[in-house]
Order: C-alpha cells, then structure tokens, then sequence
C-alpha cells in the first residue's frame, strides 16, 4: 500500500476509532526515524519546515464542568489547490469525539469549535493537510 493510500484510510478510519492507540502514543515523543505516518511539531519527518503552518493550535476556555476547545491550523486555504482536509479531535483513549470538514471554496482559514461536557485528561487534534499529510498535537484539559 502506497503511504498516501495509507494516509487517505488513516484519517477515514479516524472517524471510526480505528486509528491504533499506540501510534498515536507517539505524537506525544519523538518519531522513530523512517516513520512518516503522521507528524508533530518535534517530529516533523521530512516535512521539515511546514510545522508552523500545519501542527494544530489548541485553545481550551473551561467554564464550570465544560471546556470550549478551538483548534487553528494557520494554513493558507487555497481552494483545492492546497488546503485542510479536516480537524479531529481524539480523547485520551484516542476514541473519536468530533470532527470538522473544510470546503476550501467557502472556508478561508481552517478553525474549529468543539465543548466537551465533564471531560478532563488529554485530547489529541489531528490536522489533515491534503500535499503535507498528518499533523498531530496533544492538550490537557
């Protein structure tokens, strides 16, 4: 299987929950080397330099028992050209939450709002840019 097939599956199995937890384990460490499935801002593979425009950016703003998370991917939206796919957002047992599609003819810039009810612990958000693949960050709530 060619690695962008294999990307293109990663993320429509990431609606399903099929992503393997202990990938995903990795976001939060160093990439072994040759791995190239997905990306974080400490392991950019050989996307090096892309990390600043594609590593999703997590806000979270708690009121009470909910927590308002917005996620940014400052990337340019150039129609199909070159844009982000979607944002997926993963709970601490990397188990699909919520997703967000982009229609790069209507969307300038690649933001999503989630709230999570009674939620703590980590959550992971995946950024799928449709030339530069994967990109994966982790917060704490």
């Amino acid at each position: 299987m060619k690695r962008r097939d294999f990307i293109r599956l990663s993320v429509a199995s990431t609606g399903l929950g099929l992503i393997s937890p202990a990938a995903l384990a990795q976001a939060e460490k160093q990439l072994p080397a040759g791995a190239d499935i997905y990306f974080t801002k400490d392991a950019p593979g050989h996307w090096a330099g892309k990390s600043a425009t594609h590593v999703p950016v997590i806000e979270i703003s708690k009121t009470g028992d909910s927590a308002s998370l917005k996620i940014t991917t400052p990337h340019e939206m150039k129609g199909y050209e070159h844009y982000i796919v979607k944002h997926v957002l993963l709970d601490k047992n990397y188990k699909f939450i919520d997703e967000h599609m982009f229609d790069p003819t209507k969307d300038s810039v690649a933001i999503s709002n989630f709230l999570l009810k009674n939620y703590t612990g980590k959550v992971y958000a995946l950024s799928m840019c449709n030339k530069h693949d994967l990109w994966v960050d982790m917060a704490e709530i």
